[in-house]
């Protein structure tokens, strides 16, 4: 039996253990190229997600005060991770990045994504690129560390519920959110949640 980084049974779940094998192979193999590596987990992510993906109840749960992740695997040497990040309805995060490469699936709900870059000839610092809309089964590279700051909303009536894979233990890594008003930027590490 699988089991979740924060401790909960992911059932006999041989795609998910197959899927972090998979990663753990590409970050090995691939190294530093993030053009590469994204595109390879992308692959995975979606072998993954047409084997029938599951989640437990607990780490699709989402917090009324705030959007989440939850650690479903970290790998030792923190490497990359891969989370359940949970937006409840009318949530969003601040413009942030990552610091590091990432790809997504979505499982449930709808999410909005706005993509921005640093520009200094703005008031805010930021120049918007554009948004977009993902959907359930949808798998994208959301970020490499040269392409790497948005915004990320649920769009839906019901929680927006996502697999997000890092590379790195994104709930220890120091990260930058940037204010669309005044263009202030904080630096600040999102935590991983806790299911009970």
């Amino acid at each position: 039996m699988t089991e979740s980084a924060c401790g909960l049974p992911l059932g006999d779940d041989a795609a998910f253990a197959a899927f972090i094998r998979a990663v753990d192979m590409e970050v090995k193999t691939i190294g530093t190229d993030e053009q590469a590596v994204t595109q390879a987990v992308a692959r995975h992510l979606r072998t993954w997600f047409e084997s029938g993906i599951t989640i437990p109840e607990p780490l699709r749960r989402p917090n009324e005060d705030h959007y989440v992740m939850y650690p479903m695997y970290v790998a030792p040497d923190s490497s990359f991770s891969i989370a359940s990040a949970v937006w409840n309805v009318g949530q969003k995060t601040p413009v942030h990045d990552h610091g590091t490469w990432g790809v997504i699936g979505i499982v449930a709900g709808r999410e909005r994504e706005r993509r921005f870059v640093v520009d200094p000839s703005r008031s805010n610092g930021l120049r918007e690129l554009g948004e977009g809309y993902l959907q359930p089964g949808d798998i994208e590279v959301c970020c490499t560390t040269d392409q790497d700051v948005h915004s990320v909303a649920a769009a839906s009536d019901v929680p927006c519920v996502g697999i997000h894979v890092y590379g790195a233990d994104i709930g220890s890594l120091p990260r930058r959110s940037y204010s669309e008003e005044d263009g202030s930027c904080k630096t600040f590490v999102s935590a991983w949640a806790h299911a009970e």
